[in-house]
């Protein structure tokens, strides 16, 4: 049950998943959830909006995520994109380096071996035929950033801040 609350609402709490359970009939104490979410391996995530929420992990090598949902989470959190050798460093705003991460590694890019994920950081590991320069045009390119430090193309004309 904890599971399902989790995946179908926005619960930031435990007190609200809480309030969530009792609503479907179920007691439990404070320490049982805590203890229910560590044993479940769910997290704090950031999402739009600046909310955080709780989520579960899920390892579903097979599943592959569509790629206009790997373009929205690309532009929404890639704020920077660099790469050395067969290496690539994507920056995201902090908490959210894990979203962008799991949408990578579930979407079947050519080129891309696997990634590693900190809070604001991922590091992918690029195969040798499309290498780390290869690798990062490409994630460029689904973000919208269009140099190494983040930049964003301008219109013609327009100001700089």
């Amino acid at each position: 049950m904890v599971t399902r609350l989790i995946a179908h609402d926005n619960v930031s709490s435990q007190p609200h998943l809480q309030e969530l359970l009792k609503e479907q009939g179920i007691e439990a104490t404070q320490a049982t959830i805590s203890r229910d979410l560590e044993e479940l391996g769910a997290v704090k995530i950031r999402i739009a909006g600046g909310d955080s929420i709780y989520a579960i992990a899920e390892y579903a090598p097979a599943r592959v995520a569509p790629s206009d949902q790997l373009r929205r989470v690309m532009a929404e959190w890639v704020a920077e994109v660099t790469s050395s050798g067969n290496l690539v460093v994507v920056r995201t705003p902090p908490g959210c380096a894990h979203v962008v991460a799991s949408a990578l590694d579930r979407s079947g890019l050519v080129g891309l071996l696997g990634t590693v994920a900190g809070d604001d950081t991922i590091m992918c590991v690029a195969t040798e035929e499309v290498g780390g320069t290869g690798l990062a045009e490409q994630l460029r390119s689904l973000s919208g950033v269009t140099d190494a430090t983040g930049g964003i193309p301008r219109k013609k004309g327009a100001a700089h801040v």
